[in-house]
C-alpha cells in the first residue's frame, strides 16, 4: 500500500471516530437522594466520558459547614456519591476545576483536594471568583473517564 492508501485510511479512520463521538449518547446520572426538578443534570455519560456538574459544599439538607475545610470535604463527598451513581470512582477522575470565593483559601483547599484525589492526579484549574451559589465558598465540577 503507497503513502497516498495510507493517509486515506488514517483519515477514514479519524473521521470515523470523530462522528463516534458525535453521536454518542448521552445518560444522566444521580444518586438516588439527587433533588429532582433541578435544571441540570449531576452527570452525563458521554462517549465513555462521564461529566459531573459543579459541586458545593451543602449538605443533603441544605445546609453549609461553617468551618471551611468541612465544606471542601462535603463537596468531595457529593462528588464521590454521583461518581459512585455512574459507577466510577475518584481513580476514574481526569480534570477537575475548582471555584475559590476567597483565593486566600486556596492551602487549605488543597490540603481536603490531596486527601481526596488519589494519584495519578488529575489535570486541575484553580480560579477565584466573585460569588457562587448561596452561601458557598468552593465549588468543584469534575470529569471523569474508566
Amino acid at each position: 500500500m503507497g503513502e497516498r492508501g495510507i493517509l486515506f485510511r488514517m483519515k477514514l479512520f479519524i473521521l470515523f471516530a470523530l462522528a463516534t463521538l458525535a453521536f454518542a449518547e448521552k445518560k444522566a446520572f444521580a444518586p438516588k437522594d439527587f433533588p429532582k426538578g433541578r435544571p441540570f443534570s449531576a452527570a452525563i455519560l458521554s462517549g465513555g466520558t462521564l461529566h459531573v456538574a459543579g459541586q458545593v459544599g451543602a449538605r443533603k439538607d441544605g445546609s453549609y459547614p461553617e468551618k471551611f475545610e468541612d465544606e471542601v470535604q462535603q463537596c468531595f463527598q457529593n462528588i464521590d456519591d454521583i461518581l459512585k451513581s455512574a459507577g466510577h470512582s475518584m481513580q476514574d477522575l481526569v480534570a477537575v476545576q475548582v471555584y475559590l470565593t476567597d483565593m486566600e483559601m486556596f492551602a487549605r483547599m488543597n490540603e481536603v483536594y490531596v486527601k481526596n484525589v488519589p494519584e495519578p492526579r488529575p489535570t486541575r484549574t484553580t480560579v477565584g471568583v466573585a460569588k457562587l451559589v448561596g452561601k458557598a465558598r468552593i465549588e468543584i465540577t469534575v470529569t471523569a473517564r474508566k
